[in-house]
């Protein structure tokens, strides 16, 4: 079966860290482009960092930049989010999602959610909660 899987959201307190998985089953990821989307109850879904298929160029959401960091490992078939100093606002479903004919992180990012749907996977998401 061919699926993105996402894991290690939970429960942090702010200015806690976590770090996101998202894993390939099926098929390997060297050859898309890799973004982490959010979306928090009552608003769209936005980018929050993507990366190319080689690790080498990366994209961040302005309100993440300096605290989330974006890697990958093709070798173990993963792509991985640290979220670092976490906020309440940071709280919401991740989710992860791969395309392989796209050619630009920024434009995989910034893309309008309605063109988000047509990314060649997503996953499931995972429940990121920022509380005190």
């Amino acid at each position: 079966q061919l699926q993105l899987v996402e894991s290690g959201g939970g429960l942090v307190q702010p200015g806690g860290s976590l770090r996101l998985s998202c894993a390939a089953s099926g098929f390997t990821l060297d050859g898309y482009v890799i973004g982490w989307f959010r979306q928090a109850p009552g608003k769209e879904r936005e980018g929050v960092s993507c990366i190319s298929r080689s690790g080498g160029s990366t994209d961040y959401a302005d309100s993440v930049k300096g605290r989330f960091t974006i890697s990958r490992d093709n070798a173990k078939n993963t792509v991985y989010l640290r979220l670092n100093s976490l906020k309440p606002e940071d709280t919401a479903v991740y989710y992860c999602a791969a395309d392989a004919s796209i050619t630009s992180v920024q434009a995989m990012c910034v893309m309008p959610p309605a063109w988000q749907r047509g990314y060649d996977y997503w996953g499931q998401g995972t429940q990121v909660t920022v509380s005190a």
